[in-house]
């Protein structure tokens, strides 16, 4: 699925990064927990969040993820947004529950990681 069409189907908000036409991703991960993040064995996942801080930037940046989908309409703090640019991740905001958005995605073609 394309990073366009996740924006698009969860009503999303790019608040960071570039997307280009062919940025793809077919698995995500949605926790509040990072260090359950920590534990994935893969890197090539969308991580579905409701934790709007550094915190998940970090773990994001360890697990060398791209792509991050904050949940909730959760607004992440100017620490958040500046260390997600820096590290040239997208960053995503949904008004939709973690429930809603996971419902969404899964409908519409999304793996989860496990």
């Amino acid at each position: 699925m394309t990073v366009q069409e996740i924006v698009s189907l969860v009503n999303g908000t790019l608040l960071c990064g570039n997307i280009k036409e062919d940025d793809v991703v077919d698995y995500c991960f949605a926790s509040d927990l990072m260090s359950d993040v920590l534990t994935v064995r893969r890197s090539d996942f969308l991580l579905m969040t409701g934790l709007a801080n550094v915190q998940s930037i970090r773990t994001a940046e360890m697990s060398d993820l791209r792509y991050i989908l904050l949940v909730r309409g959760k607004v992440p703090t100017q620490e958040m947004l500046d260390l997600a640019c820096e590290n040239d991740m997208v960053l995503i905001q949904s008004p939709f529950s973690m429930f809603k958005t996971a419902g969404i995605l899964y409908s519409a073609g999304m793996k989860g990681v496990f």
